[in-house]
């Protein structure tokens, strides 16, 4: 009885961050209702076991993800209004995506309900070690495409955040190394003071 009600709270949590997500009108509120919307995933994770993808979704996502969208959002200054111009006409697609999605969650619900029933684990089972043995046994490829695709990623990401802006001045090495001492340093032939 309490699980379920810890359940239907992590649920509530998370239904109210994501909605809040996409309607929040200031990006950087957004990404920190995602945030909260990462937690409370992360909670309903722990209360179906799965303790190592709980603390990776918290470490990867929270912890590496999130500052890199918070950094990305505030270094583009993005234009909010024009953003929102084409809300309303990609409404009907949105609808459609969030059909199927919703559809695809009652149908796996309803298999887990009135479907085969989960195996029984053996003692001393570890989802973390099984995860490992998975991941880098028969996913060995997937998981290293993965990897360069996160690489392109993050490159792209600095690429977007890399501006030269006009009010700066910026050193060129190359300048500096070809400059001659008569364009920096002129000798001025002055009469001694007398008093």
């Amino acid at each position: 009885m309490f699980e379920s009600a810890v359940f239907y709270a992590f649920a509530a949590v998370l239904l109210v961050s994501a909605t809040l997500v996409i309607t929040s009108r200031n990006p950087v509120h957004s990404a920190l209702f995602l945030v909260l919307a990462f937690f409370s995933a992360a909670g309903t994770w722990l209360l179906l076991r799965a303790e190592f993808l709980a603390i990776a979704l918290v470490v990867v996502y929270v912890g590496a993800v999130m500052v890199l969208f918070l950094f990305v959002v505030m270094m583009l200054d993005i234009n909010i209004e024009r953003l929102r111009e084409g809300f309303w006409r990609n409404l009907p697609l949105a609808v459609v995506v969030g059909g199927i999605l919703v559809f695809e969650m009652i149908a796996v619900l309803a298999n887990r309900i009135y479907g085969a029933r989960a195996r029984e684990l053996p003692p001393g089972y570890s989802n973390t070690r099984e995860l490992g043995r998975t991941l880098y046994t028969d996913y060995a490829y997937a998981f290293e495409i993965a990897a360069v695709i996160l690489l392109v990623a993050i490159i792209a990401a600095i690429a977007l955040t890399l501006r030269r802006r006009k009010d700066r001045r910026y050193q060129d090495p190359s300048q500096q190394v070809a400059v001659r001492r008569e364009e920096r340093v002129r000798l001025v032939s002055m009469p001694a003071e007398k008093e």
